[in-house]
Order: structure tokens, then sequence, then C-alpha cells
């Protein structure tokens, strides 16, 4: 090679490999062979995998045993449970999928199969329904979806790096099959009435009378001087005080959309088209709902399927609905609990599958009706977040924006943009906010450091912790690398899957990650294409990595470009070798949710 091209030239070659070197036969490979020192993000980003690996060993050496059962007091209930059990765990598969060791998955998997022995032997004396096991058929009874999509949050991700474990393939199947009658004990869903028949659903189907606050609750249990409870209740009767108005759960609510993300996987993980029929059913109905309520979301589905019949005729109507108010009974105060926004997940999965923008125009038209309510108080312009017997309430400063970040990055429209609220990420991808990479990655090492500090000084032991006491010393810090390295957004905690621009396999380990030694950093994004740093710190060894368009190869790479050369690609991946040191910038061209999403890996398909 000429010495004046050495090291800034990027050459496309086609390789024939064989199945030994982890590759697919005849891919296009990229090769970059342009030196560059370490940019300090890059160091950062593996400095900061590291990190977290390191945290969570030492975190689930603390908390569980050998086992995976935690090391705590089994209860049932809204306010400690199973599913804070596992969520312990929150992050560690993103972690994996992102590169970090195997150690993490393995860790994950021992905690998940242990927390499903653990709470399918642990019982309740009093609540009717767990008496014989809080856990059937490895799936929590019956319950909320706040709280089984907290309990799935783990579970639903765990296809990122692991779609071929038998035992998770034969859960998606039976999960998803609980919400399409295929399990003659969990008649969840009514399909004449396309809804989910009750608040509380689960594997022994839905609960269809009026619950008690022991339903909520859980048994009774000694609070004084021995647990502090998350939601600050002194004592085990101002436990059952905090759920008193909670009994309005007959009927479907817009958080039971949640349960479509068990469908989406079914879908991804087989191909077979009766999960993304029962998906795509179960969301238009509630589209179709919001377009008869005055483009408004009810909180209400009867069980004739009529809006609001189980509760008086109001569509704002029953437990954490539009005018779900309830008074906190240790301070008195009263506190707005409307989570009909959580069906937003559902509407996302719909957009995954099909890219049709009735799922996301269905909520710009009911965030508009909410903020066409606006009123001047003391001389500010308040906007709603409640309805109830008498019109509008809770108003407060701002225009209603749930879901906005959400809605634009799926959209990528500039005017979904203009309401998302000053966002520092997306700054920086309008070329506005250099320093971001850098300041986002050292905010999440401070933010190890200190849970890991306070986790040893943690005094509770075992018969003194309940399950979601360890929570906040979970150390798995992954947003900022959601961000910078997939381009994607965090899925939060209630069973969503990850919507992300880029994701990154191994193939020579055969696993999902970006190789060791790599490091990257998506730049820019727009509805066609992505740019995309990567690095390679090893300065001795090259290293290959597979780059996949889209989370579950949704998108589609048409092309890719460096300097002054570009090549077409039409693929949903591709194979790049970057040689010792070396490092590149690349723009792809790309058609976004072009192909069906998919849990296999880029050598599998």
């Amino acid at each position: 090679m000429n010495s004046l091209l050495k090291g800034v030239l990027i050459t496309f070659t086609f390789l024939l490999l064989t199945t030994r070197s982890g590759f697919p036969a005849n891919p296009a490979v990229l090769i970059i062979d342009s030196p560059m020192p370490p940019p300090n993000w890059a160091l950062l980003e593996r400095e900061l995998i590291r990190a977290n690996t390191a945290a969570c060993q030492e975190f689930f050496a603390r908390y569980f045993d050998e086992r995976g059962y935690l090391l705590c007091v089994e209860r049932w209930g809204g306010d400690d449970g199973p599913d804070d059990a596992i969520e312990n765990c929150n992050d560690w598969p993103i972690l994996h999928a992102l590169g970090a060791p195997d150690v993490v998955l393995e860790m994950y998997k021992k905690a998940w199969e242990g927390h499903l022995r653990q709470y399918t032997q642990a019982k309740t004396s009093q609540v009717p329904f767990a008496r014989d096991g809080m856990y059937y058929k490895e799936f929590p009874v019956m319950f909320d979806w706040v709280h089984n999509g907290e309990g799935l949050t783990v579970f639903n991700l765990q296809g990122l790096s692991d779609p071929n474990d038998l035992n998770f393939q034969k859960r998606v199947r039976r999960f998803a099959g609980f919400y399409m009658n295929e399990d003659a004990g969990a008649p969840n869903y009514d399909p004449k009435h396309k809804i989910i028949r009750s608040m509380f659903n689960g594997s022994r189907g839905p609960l269809l009378r009026k619950a008690t606050a022991l339903d909520w609750a859980g048994d009774p249990i000694e609070v004084e001087n021995r647990f502090r409870l998350g939601h600050g209740e002194r004592n085990y009767q101002e436990m059952l005080d905090h759920f008193k108005e909670y009994t309005d759960i007959v009927g479907d609510h817009p958080q039971n959309l949640l349960a479509t993300s068990l469908a989406l996987n079914a879908y991804m993980l087989t191909g077979e088209e009766k999960y993304k029929h029962w998906l795509l059913e179960y969301v238009d109905a509630w589209r179709e709902r919001m377009a008869a309520n005055n483009d408004i979301i009810p909180t209400n589905i009867g069980l004739d399927g009529k809006i609001g019949s189980e509760c008086d005729g109001k569509w704002y109507g029953g437990a954490y609905g539009w005018g779900f108010t309830v008074v906190v009974p240790q301070t008195g105060k009263l506190a707005h609990r409307n989570t009909h926004h959580l069906g937003f997940v559902g509407f996302m999965n719909a957009y995954l599958l099909t890219a049709d923008d009735q799922y996301l125009d269905a909520w710009r038209k009911q965030t508009a009706r909410i903020n066409g309510q606006k009123k001047t108080i003391g001389g500010r312009p308040m906007h709603p977040r409640m309805h109830g017997d008498k019109g509008w309430y809770d108003f407060v400063p701002g225009e209603h924006n749930q879901n906005a970040l959400e809605t634009y990055y799926l959209s990528m429209r500039h005017e979904d943009r203009l309401r998302v609220p000053r966002n520092p990420w997306l700054d920086f991808l309008d070329a506005k906010n250099a320093e971001y990479p850098e300041t986002a990655l050292r905010s999440e090492f401070a933010r190890i450091r200190q849970r890991v500090e306070s986790m040893r000084e943690d005094r509770t032991t075992p018969d003194t912790r309940l399950s979601d006491d360890p929570m906040q010393f979970n150390p798995a810090s992954v947003s900022s690398l959601i961000e910078l390295m997939m381009g994607g957004i965090h899925p939060g905690n209630k069973g969503s899957v990850l919507h992300c621009r880029v994701r990154y396999f191994d193939p020579v380990a055969r696993r999902a990650g970006i190789p060791d030694d790599v490091a990257a950093l998506v730049e820019k994004l727009s509805a066609d294409e992505v740019t995309l740093s990567l690095v390679n710190l090893n300065q001795l060894t090259s290293r290959t990595l597979t780059i996949q368009a889209g989370g579950f190869a949704e998108h589609q790479f048409v092309s890719v470009s460096f300097r002054n050369e570009s090549r077409e690609i039409n693929a949903p991946s591709l194979v790049v070798k970057l040689a010792p040191g070396c490092a590149g910038r690349l723009n792809f061209k790309m058609k976004r949710y072009a192909n069906a999403p998919t849990l296999k890996f880029p050598w599998d398909r």
C-alpha cells in the first residue's frame, strides 16, 4: 500500500470465510485500517462496562444465595413482592447485550431461575389467589400490570442475548398464551369485546370481583422496628389504608397494554403471525376507543366492551384511572395516581411491527386535547393531568408531554421534536452539545460509586429485608451507553422491549454485544441515516464486529460511506474488521422498520 494512503484508506472487499471463523458464508466485510489515538469517550465506555460488571458481581454476592434466591422476607403485595425480587437485576440483560462479560448474563439467569422457584414455593396465608403459590406456571398468579410489567422487565430483554435458551423459548410462548386464551386456566382475554377482562390478571386468569386492600397489601406483617417500607407506611394498617381505594379493577385498563410485549417477543422469536395478529387486534381496539372518547384513552372498559361500564359509565373511572386521586395514609395528603400513559408501550410495539403512524397520532391527538384545557392561574399557563366528576383538575405548569421523547424517537419528525423537553442527548445529536458523551459517561461512574458505597453501608439482614430494599443499590448504569453506543432510548422498568438504531454482535465469540476493546459512538440520527464512530482500543490485535440495523434487525442498511467512498449494503447487518488501534466514522443510509423484527442473531438468519 502506498505510504501516503496508509492509515486513512478504508477498503471494501468480499471475503470467503469459513463457518469455523464465526462468519456466515460470503459476507460483505468492511475493513477499517485508519490509526487513531483512543478518544476519551472510547476509553470511558470500555471502563464503564468493566466497572458495571464488577459492581454487579459484588451486588449479586451480597443479596443472592447459591440457588439464585434473593435473601429477603418473601411477601406478596404492591409494596413488595415477587416483581421486586427480580427487579433487583434491572438493566443487567442490556449490560450484557452491550458487551459486558458472560458472567453478567449468568448472574441474571441464576437470579431469574432462582426467583421463579422461590416465589412458586412462597405462599400467602390470607390473600386468596396466592395461597398455593405467588407464581403459577412460572408467572404471577394475578396482579396488575404496574407490577407484572416490573417483574417481567428483565425477562422481556433476555432475548437480546439469549434467544436460543430452550427455557426462555418455552416461557415466551407460554406467557403470551396466557393472553391469547391458549391456556384454559387463564381466560384473561375476551376476543369478542377485545378486552383483557380485569386489571388483575395472570396465569390463574382474571379477578372478576372488586379488589380488597388485602389483595393489594398482602398478608399481615410486623413493620415497626423491623422494616422500612418504600411507600413510607409505618405499620401494617397504613399498608392496608394505602390500598383501600384500589377496588375498581374489573374490566380493562390501558396499563394492560403492557402485556403486548409478551406477544411481541413471541412473534420475534417464532415469526408466527398469530402473535402479531393478536397484538394489533388488541392495540387497534384501544386506538378505536380513544377516537370514540374525544381522543382521550379511557381508563375503564367494562366486561360488555363499553367505555366506563364497570364504573357507572365514567370513562375516567377505576383504579389507576384519570380520576384516581387517593389519600396518603401517613400524611393525609392527596396523591394523583393515573397510569393511563403506560398503555403507550403497546402502541410502540404496534409501531415497531407496522411503522403505521396512526399509532403515534392517536397520542398526539390526546396530548392536543389535554393541552387544549389550559387555564391561566396566578398569571401562569397551567395544564391538567387528571379528570374527575367535575372535569379536568390537577393543573400544573408546563404542557402535557408524556411520551414525547418516545414519539419523536419513533417518528423522527421535526414537529414531534418540538414537543420534547430540553434533552442534552438530543442536543448532542443536533451538534449543539459536544461535551455530552464524556459528561454523561462520567456521571454513570458517579452513580455506580454511590450505589456501591450505599450497599456496603446497608445494615439490613435477610429477615429484616424486603424484596424491594436492595433495588436502591442495584449499580447497573446503562442509560448513557444505550444512547451513545446504540442510539437508543432506555426501555424503562415496565416490561418494554429495547428501541435502538444499531446493535453489535461478536461473530468470533458468537455472542451479542460489542467485542472486547471496541467502542462505538452514535453521533447523528435522522429518519434515514445514522453516523457512527468505531474505535479499536487494542493496539496489537484486530477486532471484528457485526453491526445490526435496529435492536431486532427491523431496520435496513441501504449504504455506508466514509469520506468520499460509498458502497451499497441493502441488508440488516454489516461485518466490520477494525485493524489494531484503528478507528473510522461511518455514515449509514437506512430504511427504518423495513423488516419484520426478529430475535435471531445475524448468523442465524
